[in-house]
């Protein structure tokens, strides 16, 4: 743990400035607590944007997911030519600066421990939080998801997660297989097909709905993904449950020959993949487009997980420790799903501090005033 002065007492940590950490640090600021007393967010990234700053350059605005403006302040009309690195940094970045959230960066936190008096300890290089809850919006950017196919360490090509992707140039001319059945995967097939010869893979083919994506079907998909949550399950993203859309241009790709996948292979050879039947493919690149897993690791002190390997919420609260609240977590992932989720943290977040405050020693006063 590193030592950097006093350990500094705060009602609440939100750790991330993504998405959900800002709506929550919005939220808690609305009940009255203020940032840098009260609440503190910290985020391990260099600037504002959440996961979006690192987002490859070629992914403009106009070609990104809807990105769902954040509680109180509107996007604004944006350049859909504009990078969505770019557009995102900055609205977050206003975003920060119009509420006064003091967003302290970039912060690494490293473990989050049972400390005393029911506080949590969060340990960090930048210092030692104390708090008497927790709201853990940290996403999945930081953890990509590389599976292990035999033979995978022989490959004498190039092989990449979509979180180093940074733009097609690099490939052209070269045979990239793309393996992968998401969103992203769509879009950077169509990409790379423009300057590279391309082959999709996929361990289950993917869904396309030409229908619209209704309200009604998107919240049947979120209370799936939820339901796995509730059972203590690693969460599915959501677009493993809705299929994905068939846009226009998505159209077109098919039509052109870009968007047919093949069944993903069984090994991995120096100079490609083969599969059981005896058939091989050469390949120059590998780019896994396998989608991320849930950046918890620092909470691994205290225990959380089921035993079916994800961590059990009864909406956005831990149900091991009613002080801990998952937010962009499983069926909050979505942008407008982390607007929602922080508002329902920061009510529960204040109703256990209220609570907590009811049945303390009368020489609380200090936290009976800022309830009440």
């Amino acid at each position: 743990m590193n030592d950097l002065g006093a350990v500094r007492d705060v009602d609440t940590v939100v750790i991330g400035a993504g998405q959900a950490g800002l709506s929550a640090g919005y939220f808690l600021r609305r009940t009255g607590m203020r940032p840098g007393t009260d609440f503190v967010v910290l985020d391990h990234s260099p600037g504002a944007g959440g996961a979006w700053q690192f987002r490859w350059p070629s992914l403009t605005y106009g070609k990104a997911h809807r990105v769902h403006e954040l509680p109180g302040m509107p996007l604004g009309d944006a350049d859909p030519d504009r990078p969505s690195a770019e557009v995102v940094g900055e609205y977050f970045a206003r975003y920060e600066r119009a509420f006064d959230l003091r967003v302290r960066r970039p912060v690494d936190v490293t473990a989050v421990r049972e400390g005393t008096g029911d506080r949590l300890l969060v340990e960090t290089d930048a210092g030692v939080w104390s708090a008497r809850t927790l709201i853990n919006a940290t996403g999945t950017w930081d953890r990509p998801f590389l599976p292990y196919y035999p033979g995978q360490e022989t490959f004498l090509g190039r092989q990449l997660h979509t979180a180093d992707y940074r733009g097609s140039a690099e490939f052209a001319g070269k045979h990239v297989l793309v393996v992968g059945g998401g969103t992203s995967a769509v879009q950077l097939l169509m990409e790379l097909a423009e300057v590279a010869r391309t082959t999709w893979l996929t361990r289950r083919p993917p869904v396309f709905r030409s229908t619209p994506f209704t309200e009604e079907w998107g919240r049947s998909a979120v209370a799936l993904v939820e339901e796995r949550v509730r059972r203590g399950l690693p969460p599915q993203s959501v677009v493993s449950v809705t299929g994905l859309a068939a846009t226009d241009a998505i159209r077109a790709a098919q039509e052109r020959g870009i968007l047919r996948p093949e069944p993903v292979f069984d090994r991995i050879t120096p100079h490609g993949v083969a599969w059981a039947d005896g058939r091989t493919l050469d390949a120059d690149v590998i780019l896994w487009a396998t989608g991320f897993r849930a950046a918890l690791d620092h909470l691994a002190p205290l225990k959380l997980r089921e035993p079916g390997g994800g961590v059990r919420l009864d909406g956005t609260r831990v149900a091991k420790d009613p002080r801990i609240h998952l937010v962009g977590y499983g069926p909050s992932a979505s942008t407008i799903g982390a607007n929602r989720a922080g508002r329902s943290a920061v009510r529960e977040v204040r109703g256990y501090l209220a609570d907590a405050d009811r049945t303390a020693e009368p020489t609380s006063e200090r936290s009976l005033e800022r309830v009440h």
